[in-house]
């Protein structure tokens, strides 16, 4: 996907793409603003050592063009952004790099709100936040939301419940075995609401300190090798919580789950995976919709955070998941196509009214 591509539809196309670079430091950073027609993009900055330039610009283009279908969908006034930093996270980051870093994104003026990702951690946010105004996911002692992942989960639990709701009659997990694949951020609190619901969790993870944390917080866990494993396993649910890419042509036929709904961004491989998830009769929510909670958590900081309105906002994603549904069943279309329709429309008909002068 380039820059530059479009399909003649108002939905698609970048409005702007910054490449920013400090010798010094050694940041390379790239930061994709997809649309600004809510308002202001936001999307967190993922530092990841990428093979090569070309993957990062990739990266960032797909990451920006979900966030603007997820702060959509979510209701918010926001556009939708993202940047990547292109180093390894343990070797590379330092607080020069985050720091000028920060300088470029307070360049653009407010055009783009950062907050955390893969490789970046509310402790980084606050460093960025030293250099700019426009940044959220900071700690709660520096006047943010903190850790965002909290709500994130919590999204995504909700939206597993509306999707129990629609395939076995009842919005609860009580009874159920669920897979997570990814035990970070994410994944560990999402097993813990799991737990409290009734559900039998099955986990791997490639990190044996998140293994380690499972054992030692919840005995209960059955831990297995590898995601292979995982997805062959007699689940009912599958919760893809690490990087994208998790269902594929090898993963999707061995695939036992009945529904999948997961934390991790841009689980299809390619767009065919849709189709292969339908044909095999398994409910696939929308990973952008369901993740959502964590952007509605660092966009409340923009206006003076408040936990529990950020809380309730994130539990209105069981009624947009319910909503969805409904309507990918009315009009005889996947939940994910339906999840686009929705968030498309909400872009075009709210962002209309910024043409409209106000003197």
């Amino acid at each position: 996907m380039g820059v530059f591509d479009t399909d003649g539809s108002e939905a698609t196309g970048h409005e702007q793409v910054v490449f920013c670079q400090d010798r010094t430091s050694g940041l390379k950073a790239i930061i994709g603003i997809y649309s600004t027609a809510l308002g202001p993009a936001l999307g967190g900055t993922r530092f990841y050592p990428y093979e090569s330039e070309e993957a990062a610009l990739a990266d960032v283009l797909k990451l920006s063009r979900g966030m603007a279908y997820k702060n959509s969908l979510a209701g918010l006034d926001l556009g939708g952004g993202k940047a990547v930093i292109w180093g390894d996270p343990v070797r590379d980051k330092s607080e020069a790099l985050l720091r000028a870093y920060g300088r470029f994104v307070e360049s653009l003026r407010g055009r783009y709100y950062t907050a955390c990702d893969v490789g970046t951690y509310v402790p980084d946010m606050d460093v960025v936040s030293r250099e700019t105004r426009y940044v959220t996911g900071r700690s709660v002692q520096n006047g943010g939301a903190g850790d965002s992942s909290v709500l994130t989960a919590w999204g995504v639990f909700q939206g597993m419940r509306a999707a129990a709701e629609h395939t076995w009659g009842s919005p609860s997990l009580s009874g159920r075995t669920v897979g997570i694949a990814g035990l970070g951020k994410v994944g560990k609190y999402l097993a813990g609401h799991l737990i409290g619901d009734g559900a039998t969790v099955v986990a791997t993870d490639v990190n044996p300190l998140a293994l380690e944390w499972a054992r030692t917080t919840h005995p209960e866990i059955q831990i297995v090798a590898d995601t292979q494993t995982l997805i062959a396993s007699d689940i009912d649910v599958y919760a893809p919580c690490a990087l994208g890419g998790a269902l594929n042509d090898d993963t999707v036929p061995v695939l036992r789950a009945k529904v999948v709904a997961g934390g991790a961004n841009n689980q299809l491989a390619h767009p065919g995976i849709g189709k292969m998830l339908e044909d095999e009769g398994i409910l696939y929510i929308p990973d952008y919709l369901l993740n959502a909670g964590g952007v509605i958590q660092v966009a409340d900081e923009i206006q003076g955070f408040d936990f529990e309105r950020a809380k309730l906002r994130a539990t209105g994603i069981f009624d947009t998941t319910r909503r969805i549904l409904q309507l990918a069943g009315d009009e005889g279309v996947p939940p994910a196509v339906a999840a686009d329709r929705l968030a498309e429309r909400r872009m075009a008909e709210v962002g209309r009214l910024r043409s409209i002068y106000l003197g």
